[in-house]
Parts: structure tokens; sequence; C-alpha cells
């Protein structure tokens, strides 16, 4: 049995079509019902369901092609890896998360991937959600942790981490860190803290007024750490991102944010693109999601 007929079959299957995977493979039309009915032959039984110029997959056929995925990604890996060392050439994972997001996931996943694999080079930064969309779109990302603005693209993977809550950081003792709740309407008189980037402060500010709705004046920091300090100075409330497990400080209060009558939330996702897929990203990926799981449950 070939890899390569295997390759054909899945091709055949998700162009729906022998002409258009012919096209996919870069072969003859006749060449590929050749190698695929030869595949046929040595399993013993028909993948496909032939009807005139249509087919469709049989029982057989649809758990063979299922299964089959998984194993010629895992061969697909094993491959590069392999030429990666042959080459003796030295694995890199380029991640990227919200310099504004509070939780602690994005952290104990590097630490477990580079507890898992110590000769992959991990470099790490932080950016606006610009910023990291800008340097996905480059290639200048393997994978960042960003919270979702824009409609999912099929050139991209798209892994829903978590939908989280959103809440406002104040100084304990304030007026505001008595309240159960604010609303984004009540925060008008208040400056808001906004954790941003040089040249970024015009793109985020427009989404915080006009997607999430805090309409009174703002301040901009450019790290967590600066927005915490202007916070607790009094300057004004700091909006802040995350899955929190604990407090940064008893001097700091968590107070949730609505507007009206619900609780205002955000999605945060894992993003990579689709044609830069390998075994390290898919790696990292799957470790964030289950720390992000094993927080839900």
């Amino acid at each position: 049995m070939l890899l390569r007929q295997i390759q054909y079959f899945q091709a055949v299957v998700e162009n729906k079509s022998f002409t258009e995977a012919a096209e996919a493979c870069h072969i003859s039309q006749s060449a590929i019902s050749q190698q695929i009915k030869s595949l046929e032959d040595e399993l013993g039984f028909d993948l496909l369901i032939r009807r005139n110029r249509s087919f469709e997959l049989s029982a057989a056929g649809e758990y063979f092609y299922q299964h089959s995925l998984p194993v010629l990604k895992e061969i697909n890996r094993i491959v590069t890896e392999s030429r990666r060392i042959a080459l003796d050439e030295k694995a890199s994972l380029r991640l990227g998360y919200l310099k504004n997001y509070g939780g602690h996931e994005f952290q104990i996943a590097i630490a477990e991937f580079a507890k898992k694999y110590p000769n992959v080079d991990v470099h790490i930064f932080a950016g606006t959600h610009e910023e990291l969309y800008e340097r996905l779109i480059n290639e200048q990302a393997d994978l960042v942790l960003n919270d979702q603005r824009r409609a999912f693209s099929d050139l991209y993977s798209n892994l829903i981490l978590t939908e989280q809550k959103c809440f406002i950081e104040v100084p304990s003792g304030s007026f505001l860190s008595s309240l159960d709740r604010v609303t984004v309407e009540e925060l008008n008189d208040t400056p808001c803290i906004l954790v941003t980037s040089v040249n970024q402060e015009e793109t985020d500010k427009e989404f915080y007024r006009d997607i999430l709705g805090f309409q009174g004046q703002y301040i901009f920091a450019y790290s967590l750490e600066e927005g915490r300090m202007l916070m607790l100075a009094g300057k004004g409330y700091l909006p802040i991102e995350g899955n929190f497990d604990r407090m940064p400080s008893d001097i700091i209060t968590r107070v949730p944010l609505y507007r009206k009558d619900t609780q205002a939330y955000r999605r945060y996702c894992a993003f990579w693109k689709q044609d830069n897929s390998g075994y390290y990203i898919e790696e990292f990926a799957e470790i964030l999601q289950k720390l992000f799981e094993k927080k839900t449950d």
C-alpha cells in the first residue's frame, strides 16, 4: 500500500471530484483513478461507490478516510522532523500574546512546552490585538493568543480557548471597589487606562469606544504593570483581560463589568496559519487548550 495512493484518495474525497483532485495533485484524471483502484484492490474492498460521473464513500471508505487523516499527518510530521535533524537545523517557535492579558495559562503552557521540547528555540512577544494580527499575516509569528475581533478566516486555524467575563481593576478601598458590579455607562466620568503600544493608541481606543462602549477619557499605558501603577495612583480604572485564578495583590480589587443587565465577555483564541501548521505549533496549541479546559472543569 503506497502512501501516495492514500493521499490521492483523500484528495478525491476532499475535492468531491476526480478532476479537481487530479488538478490539485498535478496528475491526470486517469492516473488518479487508476491509483485509487489499485488501493482498493490491495485493501480488498471498495472505498468509493461509483455512479456514472459521481461517487460517494462506502461505509468502509468513510471509516478509512477519517482514520487515515491523522496517520498521514503524523507521517508528514516524522518526515519533516527527520529532515530537520538530518540538516542539523534547530527548530523554532514564535509565540505572541495580548499584552494586557492577565491570565496565567500562556505562561504555564510555555513552561510545559519548554520542558517537553528543550531543543526548540522559543521566541515570545507581547502585543496589542492589531500587532499580533499583523505579525501573523506577515508570517512573523507562528501562533498567537488573541481576542476575537474579526470573523474567522478559513486561511487560519481558529482555536477557541475560552469566553471570559470582563472586569475592571481599581484600588481596594476606593468607591468603585465597594460595588458588586459596574456598567460601562457608569464609568463615563472616570478615565479608562488602556494598555496598548506606541502607534496603536487610536486603533485600540476606537475599539474600546465603538465596540465595547467606553465613552470617557483615555489614559494610555504601554505594559500591564504600568497600567496597574497608574490605576493604583488613582488615575482611572483598568479594563483587564484573562482567566484569573488569584488577585495580583490585596491592594487591587476586581469589579465585574456589565453592559446594561449582562456581564460583558470576551472570546480568546489561538490563531495560526493553515499553511504554516506544523507539529510544534499544534503541540503548543494542544497544551494551551488543555490548560484552558482544566480551568473550566
